[in-house]
């Protein structure tokens, strides 16, 4: 039986597993990655926001202001309006994360 490898989870392996699978320098993964985030960050600033096919959309939102409760003290408190980055996954991620339902 096949030995699985562990799924990377920092940084550095993410970067190691990317270098191995692209056959480049871990230098050279870095410089994409980084690349990457910087496409969806810009993306994410546009109107319509940036899909990331397969994995989602990442999208910049107006939330409304809204009235909230304080935990410590129960007391009703006022919530600004504010702007906020949200992530959409993908059905592919779905399916590939939990299945196909049938």
């Amino acid at each position: 039986m096949a030995k699985k490898t562990p799924t990377p989870t920092t940084k550095s392996a993410i970067l190691a597993d990317l270098a191995a699978a692209g056959e480049i320098t871990k230098k050279q993964a870095a410089a994409v990655y980084e690349r990457l985030l910087a496409i969806a960050y810009e993306g994410a600033k546009a109107e319509k926001g940036i899909v990331l096919p397969g994995l989602g959309k990442l999208i910049k939102v107006q939330q409304k202001a809204r009235t909230g409760r304080n935990p410590a003290t129960g007391e009703t408190i006022k919530i600004k309006a504010k702007k906020v980055v949200k992530f959409r996954l993908a059905k592919a991620a779905k399916d590939a994360v939990l299945g196909v339902k049938k």
